[in-house]
């Protein structure tokens, strides 16, 4: 039996999700399949964490266990050619047996983007969250300044969630100008229920000053859902890159 891990990227836009649901298409689905046709037998693979529906992805992490005797290099051409479309696998490699694509993850990164066009582009629609109004970057600055850090995201996750322990570290927060897109980007040991998503939406919030800086300490230290923001629509999220302790 060897254990193979597997960067993949995927375009969500057409996905209820990475985890399977019944009679929904799902990433995890989707490449489960093609293994299950390859070995002709059930495959489960094992994912770095979730995303949610039409969250799109450049560096999720799978494992899987085989009993197939190809070498490494010739599973990525051997699963991209079975794969549909909006799947690629970016790496394959062998990883020791006590590797978890869950357990063993030291970083994950997520960046979330943003067209500030007048005008929505109908090209990028799946891709960008369109949001043509003023923003004060430097504030928006401050704020992310602020949740940088070991806090109790409380304030800033899905109430549906059901993990108890909300504490998370952020090392890392800031803001990405491109033109006219915007990226947040965030690295952290991870994130919760819509983390990344609420923390975008109540950014722009701030960046709009409807929410103070005041107010985002506040939310960190109340733990209260209903202090944060909106949470912003899943099209505009990547799962950037996830990171392990070699």
């Amino acid at each position: 039996m060897t254990r193979l891990k597997c960067t993949i990227s995927y375009d969500g836009t057409h996905f209820n999700g990475y985890q399977i649901q019944p009679n929904k298409r799902t990433v995890q689905e989707t490449i489960e399949q093609v293994l299950t046709q390859m070995h002709k037998s059930p495959v489960r693979i094992t994912g770095s964490g979730r995303t949610d529906a039409k969250v799109h992805a450049m560096g999720q992490v799978i494992t899987f266990d085989t009993t197939l005797d190809i070498p490494s290099v010739r599973w990525k051409k051997a699963l991209n050619t079975l794969l549909p479309d909006d799947i690629a696998i970016i790496h394959v490699e062998q990883v020791t047996e006590d590797f978890h694509a869950r357990f063993s993850v030291v970083k994950k990164e997520y960046r979330y983007k943003i067209s500030r066009t007048v005008e929505k582009d109908v090209f990028s629609r799946h891709y960008l969250y369109h949001y043509p109004y003023q923003l004060d970057l430097e504030m928006i600055n401050f704020a992310m300044n602020l949740i940088k850090g070991t806090h109790d995201f409380t304030s800033f996750c899905s109430a549906k969630t059901d993990v108890k322990d909300k504490v998370r570290t952020i090392y890392e927060a800031g803001i990405i100008e491109n033109e006219d897109e915007l990226i947040f980007r965030f690295v952290g040991n991870g994130f919760l229920y819509n983390m990344v998503r609420i923390l975008v939406g109540t950014l722009l919030e701030v960046g709009q000053k409807r929410i103070s800086l005041e107010q985002i300490e506040q939310m960190l230290e109340v733990h209260d859902r209903s202090l944060a923001g909106k949470t912003a629509p899943g099209h505009g999220l990547y799962l950037w890159k996830v990171d392990y302790d070699n």
